[in-house]
């Protein structure tokens, strides 16, 4: 019940426990193809490009990062929580000229400053996180597109931790590249990326396509292009012409991987993409009400809280890791702290993919309360589940 990975749900790990298939049996690229298509829909996009990325989300960010920045390129990076600082870093290794802004932890920018921002940068990418876990908070994103076409400027979004969950709209907000992973609202586990470039990002890494050396047929052009792609696994070139028509050898698809993020995203879809948002809004609700009924001060600005996460401040006088030790050995429940300024100030608490369930909300909320009680916390008894029963009711 941290803020992620999570408990797979078990048919995502019936799904995985599957027999391998060779990468260029019909029945492997049809399950490619069938991923491909269900990953349109979970971003909500129509995006030919749409794929996965054989590795954890780290590896979808590198991936749409090195290929869409050549070295020079100018990046704004808004950052409110430890992941933009990830992604300044991996943009600034891809050579780029890097240019932050910040915002206070628990806080989020507004349109209006970012358009600033854009204006004064005049950037090639902006490069956003959509919900940081670090802080919980969601960044609005509807007109951030906008505002970068206009100003020429790719938008690249990192939803990791709110696709599934909370509202994502890659071609109503008009976001040209998006990376995700499997182990936060998607219910699966980490190690596979899935990824959409639109036409405008596709254009940018075919400037910068090649073939590999063994690969190329007598009569292309053996020249590699002018910026050629620094990496070669993330070279998004190289890994559409695998996924595309072309099934141009590039890696050994990760077999399980792919069978697991189809799973995720067809259980997505048949709860219904809606119906999965409502899900978690409404037992992060439930999280919510109970925390603060125990007594609990919620970090950062709730308005903008991401549906599957809360961020509790650790009472004065509480012991937080002997807490969440406690938690972990007597009950079996696993929840977060967090990261540089926030460390050993909070803990995390989520209620995602196969945990967004009221049972686990339950449980959860009496288990803290009884550690609580034990570490010298004043808590009305049974408060905490009878606020989550209310927002249930």
């Amino acid at each position: 019940m941290g803020p992620g990975p999570i408990t797979v749900d078990p048919r995502v790990l019936r799904a995985m426990s599957a027999q391998l298939v060779g990468q260029y049996d019909p029945a492997m690229t049809a399950y490619m193809n069938e991923t491909q298509a269900l990953y349109r829909e979970v971003f909500r996009t129509r995006n030919e490009a749409t794929l996965l990325v054989d590795g954890t989300s780290r590896a979808g960010i590198e991936a749409a990062l090195v290929s869409l920045v050549h070295p020079g390129d100018r990046v704004l990076v808004p950052v409110f929580g430890r992941f933009g600082h990830l992604l300044r870093e991996i943009a600034e290794r891809c050579g780029a000229e890097v240019h932050v802004r910040e915002v206070p932890w628990g806080e989020v920018f507004t349109l209006e400053a970012i358009e600033q921002a854009v204006r004064e940068v005049r950037p090639h990418l902006v490069a956003m996180v959509q919900g940081d876990t670090s802080t919980t908070m969601n960044q609005p994103l509807e007109g951030v597109g906008e505002v970068c076409h206009r100003h020429g400027a790719l938008l690249y979004v990192d939803c990791t931790a709110s696709v599934g969950g909370n509202a994502f709209e890659m071609d109503a907000w008009e976001i040209d590249a998006a990376t995700a992973g499997l182990q936060k609202c998607l219910g699966g586990p980490s190690g596979s990326a899935p990824l959409s470039l639109s036409p405008r990002a596709v254009a940018v890494v075919d400037g910068r396509r090649s073939v590999e050396a063994g690969l190329r047929s007598e009569d292309e052009d053996a020249a590699p292009a002018p910026v050629r792609i620094r990496s070669n696994y993330f070279d998004l070139g190289m890994v559409l012409d695998y996924w595309g028509e072309k099934r141009l050898n590039h890696h050994t698809e990760a077999t399980t991987m792919l069978y697991g993020a189809r799973e995720c995203a067809r259980l997505l879809l048949e709860e219904g993409l809606d119906a999965a948002i409502a899900r978690h809004r409404l037992h992060g609700e439930a999280v919510l009400a109970g925390v603060r009924a125990l007594g609990l001060e919620v970090f950062g600005d709730v308005a903008h809280k991401m549906h599957n996460v809360v961020a509790v401040e650790i009472p004065a006088g509480v012991d937080g890791e002997a807490v969440r030790a406690e938690l972990l050995h007597d009950y079996g429940i696993e929840i977060g702290t967090s990261f540089g300024p926030l460390a050993g100030r909070v803990w995390r608490i989520g209620s995602m993919g196969y945990n967004a369930r009221k049972d686990a909300v339950l449980v959860t909320l009496a288990a803290l309360e009884q550690v609580l009680r034990r570490h010298g916390a004043r808590v009305e008894a049974g408060a905490g589940c009878a606020a989550a029963q209310e927002v249930y009711a």
